[in-house]
C-alpha cells in the first residue's frame, strides 16, 4: 500500500524559537514541528534536564510503601521482586535489586527473584506465577512489582490471604474497577488520584523513585548516614527501560533521565555495557538513544519471548565481564532466532492480511495455529506500519481453547478503547486485555475468533468515523516529514545538530526529511538478500543511501532501476566503516516519479 506523505505543519514560529533558544535553522524547525499538542513548554522540552523531576512523595500511596519496606528492610524480612518480563520490567528489577542491595544493605539472599514466563504465564502478577510463590518454602513475606500488577486483584488477594503483602509500582492503565484493593500499597502515576505531574513515565522510572523516596526515608529513620550516595548511578537503567516501552518522549522528565542515563552508560563502568560495546563495536561511537530501542532493547526482549526471562535479568546484573558476555551471548543468540520465526510469521502474516483487506475491512485481526506468541507484537507493527490500519495477532495459548494476541494501532486510533467496547458488548468475547492508546494485549476464546473480529471491525470504524480525519485517509500508511534539506545541509554539520536534540522517540521522533535524487546505482545487500544500497545523485552532489528491508522476499524486483528519477523519504545518518565516517541517507520509503499518491 502506497504510503501519502505529509509534510509536518509547525505550530509555533520558527525564527523566534532561533532566537529564545539559541537554535540552528534545523534544529528549530524540527522543534516546532513537534509542537503540535504538546502539553509542556518548549524549554523544557530543548533543555530538559533531572530538575524537572518532580519529588517521589507526589505519587499516591508512596507514603505507606516505603514505610513497610523500610521496616522489611529493619525487621530482615524476606522481599520479593515480581516484575514484568519486558525491557522495562527487567531493567525495573535491575533498578530494585541494586537499590536494596548495594545502596541499603539488604543481604542478597534475603531477595527474591520472580519473574513470570511469557507463554506459560503470561503477563503480570499471573496465576501461574503466583502457585509457584506461594508453593515456596520460604515464601517472601513482602513482594514489590514493578511495570505490572495494577490489573491483578485476583492473584494479589491469594498472596495476601497468605500474609504476604503486596506493594504495587506499575504504569499501565488502572482497570475499570479501580486500584487493586488488596494491595498494601499501589503506587501508578495514571491513578485519578495521583499528584505525580507527569503519568507518562514508565515503570521502572516509577521503581526509580520509590527508592528513591526510600533512600530519604531511611536516612530519616537513621538507618542510612546522610552522606549515602544517591541512586543517580541507576539513571542507566532507566533511559533503557524509558526508550524500550516508548513512552513518550515530549515529557521533559523522560528526556532527562534518557540524557542522563546514555551519560553514565557511555562510562562503561558496568560488565553489561563494556559486552554490549563489543559486540555491536562502539568503540569510536557512544550509545545512543535509537540504539537503546534497536539494539540493546530487542536483545533483553529476545530472551523473554523466545524462553526464559531471568538470562536477561542475569546479564545486566553481571559483576564480570566474561559473564557478561556470556549472558550476552546467550541473549544475542536468541534475537537471532526470535528474527528468523519472525520473518516466518511475517511471510505468513502478510498473505493473510491481503485476504482480509480484499473484504474492505478497518482492521486487521491475524491468526495462524503457528505463530508464536514472542514475537506476535513484534508482527502487529510491522503489519500496521505497512497497511496502516490497527492490528491484532494471535496465537495459540498454552491452554489450546484460548488465544492471546498483541495489539498495535495507528495514531488516529485507541486500541485499548476498541477492544473495550468489544469486551463490553459480550464479556465472554475478551477474556482479559491491557494495554494504552498505541498497543495492548489481550486473550480471547478460540472459538470466538470470527465473532471477535467483527466486533472489533466495527469498534475501529466507529472511532474513525467519530473522528475529524478523512475516511479515505484515515487508514493508510502516513509518514510525516520535516520536509526538504538543501544540499549543503545534508553534511557533518547537520547530523550534529540533530545529535543536540536527542534524544528521539515517541512523540518527539526522529527526523525525516524528502527530497528528488536520480539513481546512479542500486544494488541488493545483507544475507537475506532484501536490503538495498544505492549511490543517489543531484544536480551537485553525490550521496550514499542504504534502504533497510526494502524488499519481502529476495526473489522481488526493485522498485526502480539506474538512471531514475525518485522521490525519497530519509533519515540524515552518521555511519561508521573499517574507521571512517561518513554522510548516509536511510530510506524509509520511495518511489519513482511521477508517482501517484
Amino acid at each position: 500500500m502506497i504510503p501519502k506523505i505529509i509534510p509536518r505543519n509547525a505550530p509555533v514560529d520558527v525564527a523566534e524559537l532561533i532566537q529564545r533558544l539559541s537554535l540552528s535553522p534545523v534544529q528549530a524547525r524540527i522543534v516546532a514541528n513537534r509542537m503540535d499538542g504538546l502539553q509542556w513548554q518548549v524549554d523544557e522540552l530543548v533543555k530538559a534536564s533531572l530538575q524537572h523531576i518532580a519529588l517521589p512523595h507526589l505519587l499516591s500511596d508512596s507514603d505507606i510503601a516505603v514505610e513497610r519496606i523500610a521496616l522489611a528492610i529493619k525487621d530482615e524480612e524476606r522481599i520479593g521482586l515480581l516484575t514484568d518480563y519486558d525491557v522495562d520490567g527487567i531493567t525495573s528489577h535491575a533498578i530494585l535489586f541494586f537499590s536494596l542491595k548495594d545502596y541499603f544493605n539488604v543481604p542478597e539472599q534475603r531477595i527474591q527473584h520472580l519473574i513470570g514466563h511469557r507463554i506459560d504465564d503470561g503477563y503480570g502478577i499471573s496465576q501461574g506465577l503466583t502457585d509457584r510463590i506461594l508453593a515456596l518454602d520460604n515464601p517472601p513475606q513482602l513482594i514489590i512489582t514493578a511495570d505490572c500488577g495494577s490489573s491483578d486483584e485476583a492473584q494479589i488477594v491469594q498472596l495476601t490471604d497468605q500474609g504476604i503483602d503486596v506493594i504495587v509500582t506499575d504504569h499501565h492503565a488502572i482497570p475499570q474497577e479501580g486500584i487493586p484493593a488488596s494491595a498494601l500499597a499501589t503506587i501508578n502515576p495514571t491513578r485519578e488520584d495521583c499528584a505525580y505531574p507527569d503519568s507518562t513515565i514508565a515503570g521502572c522510572m516509577v521503581s526509580w523513585l520509590l527508592m528513591s523516596y526510600l533512600r530519604a526515608r531511611l536516612i530519616e529513620d537513621g538507618e542510612l548516614d546522610v552522606s549515602a550516595p544517591k541512586l543517580s548511578a541507576l539513571l542507566d537503567f532507566v533511559s533503557l527501560g524509558t526508550v524500550a516501552d516508548a513512552v513518550s518522549l515530549s515529557s521533559p522528565v523522560n528526556r532527562a533521565v534518557v540524557k542522563a542515563g546514555l551519560q553514565i552508560m557511555n562510562k562503561l563502568q558496568r560488565p553489561s555495557w563494556q559486552a554490549m560495546q563489543r559486540l555491536l563495536d562502539r568503540e569510536f561511537q557512544p550509545f545512543t538513544a535509537e540504539d537503546l530501542g534497536f539494539q540493546i532493547g530487542p536483545r533483553i526482549n529476545a530472551r523473554s519471548r523466545m524462553s526464559d526471562p531471568y538470562m536477561a535479568l542475569h546479564y545486566l546484573c553481571a559483576a564480570s565481564l566474561p559473564e557478561a558476555l556470556n549472558k550476552l551471548s546467550e541473549l544475542d543468540k536468541d534475537n537471532q532466532d526470535r528474527k528468523e520465526t519472525e520473518k516466518q510469521m511475517l511471510d505468513i502474516a502478510f498473505e493473510l492480511a491481503r485476504k482480509q483487506l480484499k473484504k474492505q475491512v478497518w482492521s486487521l485481526v491475524i491468526y495462524h495455529p503457528d505463530f508464536h506468541a514472542g514475537v506476535q507484537g513484534i508482527v502487529a507493527s510491522r503489519l500496521m506500519e505497512k497497511f496502516g490500519r490497527p492490528v491484532i495477532v494471535l496465537s495459540p495459548a498454552s491452554d489450546p481453547d484460548i488465544l492471546t494476541g498483541s495489539a498495535r494501532t495507528i495514531p488516529a486510533i485507541h486500541i485499548r478503547e476498541a477492544i473495550e467496547t468489544v469486551s463490553n458488548q459480550d464479556e465472554n468475547l475478551v477474556l482479559g486485555f491491557g494495554g494504552h492508546k498505541g498497543a495492548a494485549g489481550l486473550k480471547i476464546p478460540g472459538d470466538s475468533l470470527e465473532c471477535f473480529s467483527e466486533l472489533f471491525d466495527k469498534a475501529i470504524a466507529e472511532q474513525v468515523k467519530a473522528s475529524v480525519l478523512d475516511e479515505n485517509d484515515a487508514l493508510r500508511p502516513v509518514i510525516l516529514t520535516d520536509g526538504i534539506l538543501a544540499e549543503s545541509e545534508i553534511s557533518f554539520e547537520t547530523i550534529a545538530e540533530l545529535k543536540g536534540l536527542e534524544p528521539y522517540g515517541r512523540e518527539f521522533e526522529m527526523p525525516v526529511f524528502e527530497g528528488d535524487f536520480m539513481v546512479q546505482s542500486i544494488r541488493a545487500i545483507g544475507s537475506e538478500g532484501i536490503h538495498l544500497m544505492l549511490q543517489l545523485t543531484t544536480e551537485s552532489g553525490s550521496f550514499r543511501a542504504v534502504w533497510f528491508r526494502a524488499l519481502e522476499n529476495k526473489s522481488d524486483s526493485f522498485h526502480f532501476k539506474e538512471g531514475d528519477e525518485i522521490h525519497a523519504v530519509y533519515q540524515l545518518k552518521e555511519n561508521y566503516y573499517r574507521g571512517n565516517f561518513s554522510v548516509q541517507l536511510h530510506l524509509i520509503y520511495a518511489q519513482k516519479i511521477p508517482f501517484i499518491t
